[in-house]
């Protein structure tokens, strides 16, 4: 399977109501998207035997982290300069559901890296079936709360894209 037909079933179009940075087909220009595996457990699953809908940002949440890991970011080493990621916004699509000890992939690409902000595109696969795909901006925290900005360094590991 080829990138093109991997998002064929995760294309997001911009509308008034969403997060405007939404899923869309990956071109030449994009960055290859970070993938983790992970396997459903009896306790990610509800009465119905399929995944409760909260352990999908769980999930994402995985993704999140060992995307940023595996780009050379140390966020304990973050954190202890006073600065911290945290969500500020998420647009989620549930398309499928996912059942117990099925094998998915997180998928998370960085979109854009503005000066406090990050924004990603993220989807959980079944094989090639799309189950749930999300636009989640971070942002970046000070230890009181207030947003500051992301550390020219950890921007360009990210992906540093224009402002």
């Amino acid at each position: 399977m080829n990138r093109d037909e991997m998002y064929e079933n995760c294309n997001w179009a911009d509308d008034a109501g969403s997060a405007g940075r939404l899923w869309r087909a990956v071109g030449a220009a994009d960055l290859t998207p970070h993938r983790l595996a992970l396997r459903v457990y009896y306790e990610d699953t509800d009465l119905a035997g399929i995944v409760y809908h909260a352990n999908y940002l769980k999930f994402i949440e995985r993704g999140r982290s060992e995307m940023i890991r595996a780009a050379g970011v140390d966020q304990v080493a973050l954190r202890a300069q006073g600065r911290v990621f945290a969500v500020r916004r998420l647009v989620a699509d549930y398309l499928a559901p996912a059942r117990f000890d099925d094998m998915l992939a997180v998928q998370s690409r960085v979109t854009g890296v503005t000066g406090a902000r990050i924004a990603l595109d993220q989807a959980v696969w079944r094989g090639s079936a799309c189950l749930f795909r999300a636009g989640v901006t971070l942002v970046c925290l000070t230890n009181a709360g207030t947003a500051t900005r992301i550390p020219a360094d950890i921007r360009q590991k990210l992906g540093d894209l224009p402002e």
